[in-house]
């Protein structure tokens, strides 16, 4: 099984977040875990260490990607200018967020399941199969 974590996921595991009510790091880290332990691949992009470079700086982004899973388990998919342009169009079309498309084209065209929490990817699930980290674990 393949997934691709939006980057806010990633930024739960690494802080540790949480709201008011849920407990959003701890149910990341045992997404990270299932995944291990299935042996599956979690796929990130260029896009993922991008949005994380907002937060942190270059060996940080780094850092993240790599000590959440093992690297085994870690592929880097490419972003093509196919999937630029369709990401634009869709961004247009469905008034979203590029960078969330480019995050479901990524994952569809990768044959995974996204792994968001983003209300924008609600109207992407013609697209793709969405998943919250507590809904697989």
């Amino acid at each position: 099984m393949k997934y691709y974590l939006d980057t806010a996921i990633w930024i739960d595991l690494h802080e540790n977040r949480a709201d008011k009510f849920r407990p959003l790091g701890e149910w990341a880290f045992e997404l990270f875990r299932m995944i291990r332990k299935n042996k599956d691949t979690v796929l990130y992009s260029n896009l993922v260490i991008e949005e994380l470079l907002n937060y942190y700086d270059k060996d940080e982004a780094d850092k993240i990607i790599k000590m959440a899973i093992e690297e085994r388990a870690l592929e880097k998919v490419e972003i093509t200018g196919n999937h630029t342009r369709e990401a634009s169009i869709m961004c247009k079309t469905l008034k979203i967020p590029f960078g969330d498309c480019l995050h479901a084209i990524l994952a569809k065209n990768n044959n995974a399941l996204l792994v968001t929490r983003d209300k924008h990817f609600e109207q992407l699930r013609f697209l793709i199969e969405i998943k919250k980290p507590e809904e697989l674990i």
